[in-house]
């Protein structure tokens, strides 16, 4: 008898989910690199002030996208303990906040320059 793909998934998940270090650190290394990918984008645009080649739709999901996922990384600190959504919940607050700088100064460059 052949085992189910699906079984033999979900049990090397039960494994890896109860070591917790390789979740965290999973967790952590995804989160790294996330900031790193997101933060020049932030720091040029405040610098320069140019938005010209940024989408503004692209910007607004991308912030509603950190939101959700900051909440989901609350929830799991509180139902779960700290250390189970402690990085998706610092990741995507620092992701809110450079999407957040980005779009105010989107909206000044676009609409009250006219």
């Amino acid at each position: 008898m052949k085992p189910k793909t699906s079984y033999i998934c979900s049990k090397i998940t039960i494994m890896l989910m109860e070591n917790n270090i390789i979740y965290a650190i999973f967790g952590w290394l995804g989160s790294i690199g996330l900031i790193l990918g997101y933060l020049p984008q932030a720091i040029q645009t405040i610098r320069t002030r140019q938005t010209d080649g940024i989408s503004m739709p692209g910007f607004c999901m991308m912030a509603v996208g950190g939101l959700c996922f900051m909440g989901q990384g609350l929830m799991l600190c509180l139902s779960q303990g700290i250390s189970t959504g402690i990085f998706l919940f610092i990741t995507n607050l620092i992701t809110t906040v450079c999407s957040t700088i980005i779009f105010i100064i989107k909206m000044r460059n676009d609409y009250f320059k006219k």
